[in-house]
């Protein structure tokens, strides 16, 4: 389990395919040097198993499925991916309820400064729009953001200045593609009324 609050952005070090059985991803982060075997990890919103920690060196295993739905595929050496080790039970819940299980990718169709504002708005399969509201939450590659705006075909949400320095985001542009993780009581809601 994740809040959604990233910790740390991570430099690829390699992503090595390994065809059908999909792919290993070495990342460097001294948050990294705690990590033990075994850990879960969100990168990017997927949470992914700590392998072979070495320093502020961790390896990953990504499944061939895993590399379908999210972006973790596209990365390359010197990519910077969002981190986010999992939960604790003292720790505090500050963004919202993130499993680390991506729903789809969506693709950015704005990213810039609004005035002293910046703004993000996303194009989201419709299958997926059900289980997103204004003023709800939703996990952006790992990020717990508020939806501004629902907008034809996705979401409008307003970056604050944190966000913008403690994640990847900076080096993000129109045309990308970002993890998308719905609301979990969205879906288990939908779920018992029998919409989904």
């Amino acid at each position: 389990m994740f809040t959604g609050l990233v910790q740390g952005t991570g430099k690829v070090i390699s992503l090595i395919s390994r065809g059908a059985e999909g792919a290993r991803l070495t990342l460097r982060h001294p948050l990294l040097r705690q990590a033990r075997a075994g850990d879960s990890i969100a990168i990017n919103g997927c949470c992914l198993t700590v392998t072979d920690p070495v320093d502020d060196n961790a390896s990953f295993d990504i499944l061939a499925e895993t590399l379908r739905l999210t972006n973790l595929g596209d990365l390359a050496a010197a990519s910077v991916v969002n981190l986010e080790p999992s939960l604790l039970p003292t720790d505090r819940m500050g963004g919202h309820f993130v499993t680390g299980h991506i729903d789809t990718l969506a693709a950015i169709t704005f990213w810039g400064q609004v005035g002293s504002d910046w703004r993000l708005d996303l194009s989201i399969p419709e299958v997926h729009l059900a289980f997103i509201a204004k003023k709800g939450c939703v996990s952006v590659d790992g990020m717990s953001l508020t939806v501004a705006e629902m907008i034809p075909g996705g979401c409008s949400l307003w970056i604050i200045p944190h966000t913008l320095t403690v994640t990847h985001l900076a080096q993000k542009k129109v045309g990308d593609k970002v993890n998308i993780e719905t609301d979990l009581l969205a879906k288990y809601s939908a779920r018992l009324l029998g919409r989904a």
